[in-house]
Parts: structure tokens; C-alpha cells; sequence
């Protein structure tokens, strides 16, 4: 059910994908542990990881739509399913190097999203030489506010075509490196006119791009740099007017996603370690893991962790399956980020419960990830931000469900997601259409914990119906929060049954997911019972829906002995 390096499983319709995945691992591997750790503790920068990139052109082959790749191999495609895998494998061995990667593909949206073919081919080009990109969103003042820019061009002095930028920039990864780096601002505008926003690629080499310094204490480099007269020609421009706004926010829909896989394969070798550990070690005379509350929370652990990866997994064939009529990713992808990442969370509390204080030896890989897991939800948009983000499809998945939406099953094939790089103005996200949430439980009603998760999920919708929140309320950040976090629980479930149905899935692990779920929900609605802003009405249902899981302690042996226990050993990584 989780990635083991030393086994890879996922299948390809063609050899070049699963050779980029071995190769990865095989870089990884051959480094070792030791040497893994070291250059993390020394802050060291990557360029052996960047030089293997460019040696085995991996990320031209991942990043580059077909209709622009350069190579003779005829192996480039922007492919989210073989993506995810990469995203997952980078993240198992650290959000150092699942980072430069990230940020690379942020980079490339603007430039992928543009109509100026030049600098198109300009970018295939640079990514079959190996170099990386990056994306010039986010200032110091403002955030990622997309509303707001200091970055300002204005008319080239002298009557020159053109302009010139002046401004900085924050928190921007590869900015230190990037031969492009998609910078977002505005064109000032004459006495009559208005700033007209504008996405242009910068290159971090020109004399009048400053680095200024790099903002954060790790291995990476997230730049803040600085614009001084630099000079902006009609090439350089790759969107103006409200296509750059649009080009922001649909490069963050898309890229926003794998967010969720880098935490589940950080994650997933944490695990290894936390259950080889505990599984060898005695206290007391006795084995750790045959202490109750350790069985507990590893157990724990594992489900949250399985349950991250079917999201994820399911997530992606509606990613691949976007078009103008079917825009259901727009919900799947901030799901993925917000909570398969909160999620990752709570496994790492779970498991550092367990293995105490070895959690902050600094030859573990544990240690590594308790400093870097909760800057997943924090990134691309706080849990917040995306949550709120969510609500905003509430009315229409819970309660006016299309059936004309075709059914989706395994996108594994070999194709570009071309729609990504065409979604068109944003907005509207009222108006989006689900298929009918109910049916995959329907398939799985007899799993007991699955039945009583739809119970409150049909209390929630009563309660949405009979006390619908009001204005003040859906203004109110923090309440608007509490009912997010049940509703979220809602399309999580789905795609977990649905990739159930997929993957067969083994239908007492199942159950024992839907159980965490059960109890997730009666906190999210004791939470949503103690707000301040919440109604004596809406109380009352919050109340109600709470339900003790259903506890079947032949079921959860099984799952500890055939799904958890057996990590315990399966993957260490070469010293």
C-alpha cells in the first residue's frame, strides 16, 4: 500500500518512466544515508542532485509538454500520473530535494499557460540543458496576495521599445539559479489608465537582477531578489492584462497538487524508521510494539497515511481529466493540499509519540522530517486559505449533484494534461458540478465505520439545509473554518472509496480508515458546537452527529498484523 523504494511497483505504458523513477532512487540510495544527512545539517546546495537531473534530462522528460520537446527520444510530456510518483519518491528522501522540483514546475506554468511560442521553445530548450525555473509571485508586504505587486514596469528611458522593472521579490525557490524566473507585476499605467497586471521571464544571470539573499536556514535557496532597471522587452512578456492574473492562479491549481505527494512519501519513510525502531527495541521486558497505546498509534499512523495516498492517487485522474466542461479538479487539488497535508501532520505526531526522543538524533532521517513536514500546509496557500477554498463548492457537491458528468477511471496512459495549461479566466467556482458524492458509499455501505461516517455526513447536510449558515457568518473566518473542516471530510471519503474500488483495497483496512474518519468528525463537530459564532440551532446538529466508531478487535489485528507490524524492517535506507 506504501512506497518501498527497493521494490518500485507503479506501472508505465512506456520504459522511459519507469527509468527516471529507478534512476531517482538509484541517486538516492548510492549517496546513502549518512552523506543524506550530512549535506542537510551543513546546508549544503544540491548541485550534485540538479547535476543528475540535467545528466539523466529528468526534468525535461516530466516537465515538457510533448508539443515542445526537443529531444530525439520523444519521451517528454507533462504526465501528472508519472509526476506524482516523482513527487512521492523526491519527498521520501527529503523536502530538500522534492523542492527544487516544485518550484521548477511553478516556474513553468506562466511559460506553459503563454501564447508566446519563443519563449516557449526557449524553455524546453533550457530544460533539456538542464536548468531549473522559477516563480516570481510572492513579495515580502504582500504575500502571495496576487491582488497586489510592488514589481512595476515602466516605459524604457529615451524613447527606447520596451520597459524597465523595478521591485523584489520573496520567498522564491531556484531564483538563485533560474535562467527564467516568471515574475509576476504590474505595467504602470498613464494618467487615464490603469496598472495592467503582466506575467515576464527575468534571468537570474542579467547584471540588473540583484540577489539579494537567500531568506531561509536549509539546503535550499528561496531568494529574495531584486529588480533594478531591468530591461523588459515584447519577447520577455508572457501574459498582460487579467491573463496574468488568470496565469498565477491556474499555475498554483495545478502545481498546488503535489504538495500532497511530497508528504506522503516523507511520510512513508519516516514510518519505516519508526516502526523498524520500535519493533526492535524492549522496555520494561517488553517489545515496544506490544504495548497498547504504541499498537494504537502506529496503527493510527498507518491509516492516515494509507488514506493520504488514496486521496492523492484518486485526485490525479481528475487532474488528468480536466476540461472546460468538467472542472472537479478544482476541488480535488486544494483537497490534496490542505488535508492529505495536515494529515502528514498528524502522522508524524503519532509516530514521534512512539519513538520519543530518537526523533531528534541527527543520524535519523525522523529528525529531517520533523523540521520540514509542517511547511507542506503552509505552503501554496495556508490550510486556511484553501479550506475557505473549498467551502466554496459546497452547495453544489452536497446538494445538486450532475449525473450527465462522465465517470473517471485509471488515467495512467501515456498523454499530456494539455487542459492544465488551458484552463482559462478563473472564477465561477460556484457554478462547478459533481457527480453524485453518495454512490461510492453506497458500494460500501455494509463496511460498518463507512455507514456511519454517511450518517453525519447527513446530519452535516440537514444541518446546511435547516440552519444554513448566514452572512456574518460565512464571513467569520473561524467559524467558516470549523464547518470547512467537516465538509472536507466529504470529498476525502469519496476518493478514498472510489480508489478503493480501484486499487481493491482490502475491505477491513477500509473499515478501519472510515473509523479515524468517524472520529475526526465528531472532533471537527465539537469544534464547530464550542464556537462563539455558532447558533444554539446549529449546536444542536453539531451535537448530533457525533458517533462512536464501530471497534471490531478481530478486524484491527488483522490490519496491525498484515498491513502494520511488517513495515518494521521492509526498507532501511544504504548507509
Amino acid at each position: 500500500m506504501l512506497l518501498n523504494p527497493n521494490h518500485l511497483q507503479r506501472k508505465y505504458p512506456d520504459r522511459r518512466s519507469g527509468e527516471i523513477m529507478a534512476a531517482t532512487v538509484e541517486f538516492f540510495e548510492s549517496r546513502g544515508k549518512a552523506r543524506l544527512k550530512a549535506d542537510d545539517h551543513d546546508r549544503v546546495w544540491y548541485s550534485d542532485f540538479l547535476d543528475f537531473i540535467a545528466r539523466e534530462r529528468i526534468f525535461a522528460s516530466l516537465l515538457t509538454p510533448s508539443q515542445y520537446g526537443t529531444s530525439r527520444h520523444g519521451d517528454c510530456r507533462w504526465d501528472t500520473y508519472r509526476i506524482s510518483e516523482f513527487a512521492e519518491i523526491v519527498g521520501f528522501y527529503g523536502l530538500s530535494y522534492w523542492y527544487p522540483f516544485q518550484v521548477t514546475a511553478l516556474g513553468l506554468g506562466p511559460i506553459w499557460m503563454s501564447e508566446n511560442s519563443d519563449a516557449k521553445r526557449k524553455a524546453a530548450a533550457q530544460l533539456e540543458a538542464g536548468e531549473v525555473f522559477a516563480f516570481g509571485l510572492s513579495e515580502q508586504a504582500h504575500g502571495a496576495d496576487v491582488y497586489q505587486t510592488d514589481m512595476v514596469l515602466t516605459p524604457s528611458p529615451g524613447g527606447r521599445t520596451g520597459w524597465v522593472a523595478n521591485g523584489e521579490k520573496y520567498y522564491i525557490g531556484n531564483a538563485n539559479v533560474a535562467r527564467m524566473v516568471s515574475t509576476f507585476g504590474k505595467i504602470a499605467g498613464g494618467p487615464a489608465q490603469d496598472d495592467e497586471y503582466v506575467f515576464f521571464a527575468a534571468d537570474s544571470r542579467h547584471e540588473r537582477y540583484d540577489l539579494i539573499k537567500n531568506v531561509v536556514n536549509s539546503q535550499n535557496y528561496v531568494a529574495n531578489y531584486a529588480l533594478r532597471d531591468y530591461p523588459v522587452s515584447e519577447a520577455d512578456i508572457l501574459h498582460r492584462g487579467p491573463g496574468a492574473f488568470h496565469a498565477a492562479l491556474n499555475t498554483v491549481n495545478v502545481c498546488k497538487y503535489n504538495l500532497g505527494w511530497g508528504s506522503v512519501g516523507m511520510c512513508t519513510h519516516a514510518m519505516y524508521e519508526a516502526i523498524t525502531h520500535a519493533s526492535t527495541r524492549r522496555l520494561y521486558g517488553t517489545v515496544v510494539t506490544d504495548f497498547s497505546h504504541v499498537r494504537r498509534l502506529l496503527t493510527d499512523a498507518y491509516l492516515r497515511l494509507v488514506a493520504m495516498r488514496l486521496v492523492a492517487t484518486r485526485a490525479c485522474d481528475y487532474m488528468r481529466s480536466a476540461s472546460a466542461a468538467d472542472r472537479r479538479y478544482l476541488l480535488y487539488s486544494p483537497l490534496t493540499k490542505a488535508k492529505v497535508t495536515g494529515e502528514g501532520e498528524r502522522v508524524m505526531t503519532a509516530l514521534w509519540d512512539v519513538i520519543a526522543a530518537k526523533g531528534v538524533e541527527k543520524d535519523t532521517f525522523f529528525e529531517t522530517v520533523t523540521r520540514e513536514i509542517g511547511l507542506l500546509p503552509r505552503l501554496e496557500g495556508t490550510v486556511h486559505i484553501n479550506v475557505g477554498l473549498l467551502a466554496k463548492f459546497m452547495p453544489n457537491f452536497l446538494f445538486a449533484p450532475d449525473a450527465a458528468l462522465p465517470v473517471i477511471g485509471r488515467r495512467d496512459e501515456a498523454a499530456d494534461d494539455a487542459f492544465l495549461f488551458a484552463q482559462g479566466p478563473t472564477g465561477g467556482l460556484g457554478k462547478v458540478r459533481f457527480h453524485d458524492w453518495r454512490a461510492p458509499f453506497e458500494s460500501y455501505g455494509h463496511l460498518p465505520n463507512v455507514a456511519l461516517l454517511r450518517e453525519q455526513i447527513d446530519v452535516l447536510a440537514e444541518m446546511l439545509a435547516a440552519a444554513t449558515p448566514d452572512a456574518a457568518q460565512q464571513r467569520d473566518v473561524d467559524f467558516a473554518f470549523a464547518v470547512g473542516q467537516l465538509f472536507a471530510v466529504v470529498p476525502y471519503a469519496q476518493l478514498i472509496l472510489e480508489e478503493a474500488g480501484l486499487s481493491g483495497v482490502d475491505p477491513a483496512l477500509l473499515d478501519e480508515i472510515f473509523g479515524v474518519l468517524v472520529r475526526d468528525s465528531n472532533a471537527y463537530a465539537v469544534e464547530l458546537h464550542d464556537k462563539q459564532a455558532t447558533t444554539d440551532e446549529q449546536g444542536r446538529f453539531a451535537m448530533r452527529m457525533l458517533r462512536r466508531p464501530a471497534h471490531d478487535p478481530a478486524r484491527s489485528d488483522q490490519v496491525w498484523k498484515e498491513y502494520v507490524l511488517p513495515m518494521g524492517g521492509a526498507y532501511r535506507m544504504r548507509p
